[in-house]
C-alpha cells in the first residue's frame, strides 16, 4: 500500500498543481464572464489562461496599445487611467480582485482606451482573443456562453454610461 506522502504519490499527482488549478477555477468561476460554465467547462477553458504578476507600478497596458486580451484580477489591486489632453493623470475605475478589464479586446484589436496599473503586488489571469476564438472552434457551446455572457455585459455597462451622461 503507498501512502500519500510516499514520493510515488506526490510525484504522481502533484498536490501543488492541483491546488493552483482548483484556485484558478474558483477565480474563473465567480466571473461574470464565465459563471454559466460548469466546473468541467472551466478547466477546459482553463488551458488557456495565462497567468502572470504585476509589481506596484507596473502596467498591464498603455493607453493606445492594440488589445489582444482581458485580464481577471486574482489578488491585489489595479487602476485604470486616462490622460486628459493637459495630459493630466485621471483614475477612471480602481479593480479588486474578481474584477475584470480589457473585455473589449476579445471583440476587436482596436487600440486600448486607458491605461491599466497595478497599484501593488497583483496576480492577474488573461485570456487572448486568438485564444478564444481557437476554444470558440473546438469547444463551440463554451465560446458561446462566453461571448453572450460579455455581450450581456458591455450591454449593461453601456446603458449604464447612458445613464450617467443623460444625468449631467
Amino acid at each position: 500500500m503507498i501512502r500519500k506522502n510516499h514520493p510515488l504519490w506526490i510525484t504522481v499527482f502533484h498536490r501543488g498543481d492541483h491546488d493552483r488549478t482548483r484556485t484558478m477555477l474558483d477565480s474563473l468561476g465567480n466571473s461574470p464572464l464565465f459563471a454559466a460554465l460548469s466546473r468541467r467547462e472551466l478547466r477546459n477553458l482553463s488551458g488557456i489562461i495565462h497567468h502572470r504578476t504585476y509589481q506596484d507600478g507596473e502596467f498591464v497596458f498603455l493607453k493606445g496599445q492594440p488589445g489582444a486580451a482581458m485580464f481577471i484580477i486574482k489578488t491585489g489591486k489595479v487602476n485604470i487611467i486616462d490622460y486628459g489632453p493637459d495630459s493630466r493623470e485621471t483614475i477612471v475605475a480602481t479593480l479588486n480582485p474578481g474584477d475584470f478589464f480589457g473585455e473589449l479586446a476579445l471583440l476587436d484589436d482596436s487600440p486600448r482606451s486607458a491605461s491599466a496599473m497595478a497599484v501593488e503586488p497583483t496576480d492577474i489571469y488573461a485570456i487572448s482573443r486568438t485564444d478564444l476564438d481557437h476554444l470558440l472552434t473546438t469547444s463551440p457551446q463554451i465560446g458561446l456562453s462566453v461571448y453572450r455572457a460579455l455581450a450581456v455585459i458591455i450591454g449593461t455597462r453601456l446603458k449604464n454610461a447612458n445613464v450617467q451622461l443623460s444625468e449631467q
